[in-house]
């Protein structure tokens, strides 16, 4: 088994490397899967409950969906070759007979029978070399009958000047079908526009090639799915004819877009009708059109860079806009979908430079919108919802340069939101006072908010932090402000590590440890610390004689708060996998997370990032003891060892700068190294 998988994924990428188009790729993908039903045999995935069929790529063989719509896989005579009966596969090549001939073993007998009507047969018979892009029968009996009519009753000129656009004056393979080309078609030298998409559909005026390549004595065959039709008209002769699009075609003149409609292009134009723009606030539509740059970053933004037929479209993809951003381009069954929403009322209007598809609602992009319209996702409701209660809509609805922190929903679960003064201060406090990107900040710098308070930048390995929130979501970057999603609730410093612990009755003893070890200076001063703090609990879990005996010997109580106290600043949100601490004395802490707790030396942080103006103070409800020596790193659950205090000195560290000489000291006297 283990073999076959590997020779047929050898064969998979030598047929990639020997392809030379997408769609021959697909195609020997196709040959590939079918090989097993015998010689010449293409797996196809059909669309359940319909006709419509596919040559296969790898992604859509194993996801067994097209355009999100179950398929199944059915097999087929590759192009150009039949059935014998009595024999497995389709070892005949089919026998080369002219055009007229082959649309009739292709499934295009309809056109064949018009051709005749049109008195196109002989031609199609006779001497040359053409393509010819023939509707199959399918294709000619959705036809709408006022159309279909006019030219059935117009034989000589209606339906032989139709045939005759459907052909080209010599023969091409769909390896010469290129992307964005175009042909003089036999029909007054007006073009048929081809593109060739990387997942292997081939459209001609966004038609799609059903079944390509069927050779003929005098030409090819390429069996489409519609009756294509003559353009003439650019993408802007198109809005400016249809009355549904008449506030876009105001919109467009306003925003100096008219002159690149009318361009030479490869446009594709999400066309927002009337309905579309009624269905905005008119206080925002106004707003929008009163303001050229967002007007122009509106419009563009339904704009593609390239030109994207609808049948090209068989799964989500990413795609630019003229806007500079990303719009997801989908489908849902036959429908077209715009960042999920099926939008899409009227599709493949073709015209000269591009393709036009109707959609009833407006996509208005991130740098259109002011702050409450960046906010208005599911996500930070609750957040949106408390910044308008705290009497800040002014802020989010203005013109002023600001940044938004927003906590997701999750960050708010157990809190008390009743707007108190204290919490709308809190809410201020969310708000910078200019815009800013995230890709900008630096570890270090200082942020002033609307409350006049600094917050810090803590740039980490695996995290973004401001403060103890650090960034969860990318940025959204609207017309004047931009909007950081956080994930916690901001808790701005109030104070010193030796303010924070005074202030919470759970740090009583270790407030008066602190006192005894000497240590009060060290955690007022300026700097940068991170604490975990033993609780009440944590002296109260020790055995009373080595309680007593710590509390009385003031170097020994020294030496257990520094090995608490590690250099630098870490918040939470920077813990990752073996993260590792350097305390002021001892060995390096070792911290990781396990279900959203934080761990250090295999004990939990009961309560973190109680922030402070010198560092951080995280609650634990043991105290920490060394790592046995060869404990693996991972945070195993597990008895911790034996409780002996860290090596410690004699020289009486009172400041940062006693710091580096007294871990020289411990280093030297230490049996071991650690490194990171």
């Amino acid at each position: 088994m283990r073999v076959c998988v590997l020779v047929l994924g050898l064969s998979l990428v030598l047929t990639v490397c020997v392809a030379r188009s997408p769609y021959q790729a697909v195609l020997q993908h196709s040959r590939i899967r079918g090989r097993q039903q015998g010689p010449n045999v293409c797996a196809m995935q059909q669309l359940k409950g319909t006709n419509k069929k596919y040559f296969t790529n790898c992604k859509q063989w194993y996801h067994r969906k097209i355009c999100g719509k179950p398929t199944m896989i059915t097999y087929e005579c590759c192009p150009g070759y039949e059935k014998i009966p009595g024999e497995k596969g389709c070892p005949a090549a089919l026998p080369l007979v002219n055009i007229y001939d082959t649309l009739g073993v292709v499934g295009a007998s309809t056109t064949q029978m018009y051709s005749e009507r049109a008195q196109l047969r002989e031609e199609v018979e006779g001497p040359g070399s053409f393509t010819f892009f023939a509707p199959s029968n399918e294709a000619w009996a959705a036809l709408p009958t006022e159309i279909l009519d006019a030219l059935v009753s117009n034989v000589n000129i209606e339906l032989l000047n139709a045939l005759h656009y459907h052909m080209v004056s010599r023969r091409l393979t769909s390896e010469e079908l290129r992307h964005g080309s175009s042909f003089a078609s036999m029909y007054q030298d007006f073009h048929v526009h081809i593109h060739h998409y990387s997942n292997g559909i081939v459209t001609v005026n966004c038609a799609r090639l059903i079944k390509p390549d069927q050779h003929a004595t005098n030409g090819i065959v390429h069996v489409v799915d519609r009756v294509i039709t003559a353009i003439s008209n650019n993408v802007h002769a198109l809005i400016d004819v249809d009355d549904d699009l008449e506030t876009l075609r105001t919109a467009m003149a306003a925003a100096g877009l008219t002159a690149m409609l009318e361009s030479e292009g490869q446009y594709t134009v999400f066309a927002p009708t009337n309905e579309a723009f009624e269905k905005i606030p008119q206080e925002t539509l106004n707003r929008i059109l009163g303001d050229p740059i967002a007007l122009r970053d509106l419009l563009n933004y339904h704009i593609l860079k390239h030109m994207q037929c609808a049948e090209s479209i068989v799964s989500g993809t990413p795609m630019e806009t003229l806007q500079g951003s990303v719009l997801e381009v989908g489908c849902d069954g036959d429908r077209i979908t715009l960042n999920g929403k099926a939008i899409v009322t009227k599709r493949d209007q073709l015209a000269t430079n591009g393709v036009l598809h109707h959609i009833d609602e407006l996509l208005i992009p991130d740098s259109a919108k002011v702050l409450l319209e960046l906010a208005e996702d599911s996500s930070v409701a609750t957040a949106t919802k408390l910044f308008v209660e705290a009497g800040l809509s002014s802020h989010l609805t203005g013109s002023e340069a600001l940044t938004m922190l927003t906590p997701l929903n999750d960050a708010f679960t157990g809190s008390d939101t009743t707007m108190t003064p204290d919490f709308r201060k809190l809410m201020t406090n969310h708000i910078l006072k200019e815009q800013l990107s995230s890709k900008a900040l630096y570890h270090g710098q200082e942020l002033e908010t609307l409350g006049g308070l600094k917050l810090r930048v803590f740039v980490y390995r695996n995290n973004l932090c401001i403060e103890n929130a650090c960034i969860a979501a990318h940025d959204k970057t609207g017309r004047y402000a931009a909007m950081f999603t956080v994930d916690k609730l901001l808790t701005p410093p109030m104070g010193t590590v030796m303010d924070v612990l005074k202030a919470d009755d759970r740090f009583s003893l270790l407030v008066g440890a602190v006192q005894t070890a000497g240590l009060t200076e060290l955690l007022n001063q300026q700097g940068a610390l991170t604490f975990f703090a033993p609780t009440n609990a944590a002296f109260d879990a020790l055995p009373r004689d080595e309680r007593d005996q710590l509390m009385r010997s003031r170097q020994q109580l020294q030496a257990v708060l520094r090995y608490h106290l590690g250099a630098g600043l870490l918040v939470s949100g920077g813990v990752a996998s073996h993260t590792r601490v350097q305390p002021l004395q001892g060995e390096k802490l070792e911290l990781g997370v396990r279900n959203y707790t934080v761990y250090v030396n295999k004990v939990p942080v009961a309560d973190a990032d109680l922030m402070a103006t010198n560092g951080v103070v995280h609650a634990v409800n043991s105290i920490i003891r060394p790592l046995p020596l060869k404990l693996d790193r991972e945070q195993a659950d597990g008895p911790a060892a034996a409780f002996r205090p860290p090596a410690s000195s004699r020289a009486d560290s009172k400041s940062y700068r006693d710091d580096e000489m007294f871990q020289k000291v411990v280093r030297s006297r230490s049996s071991r190294t650690m490194t990171q």
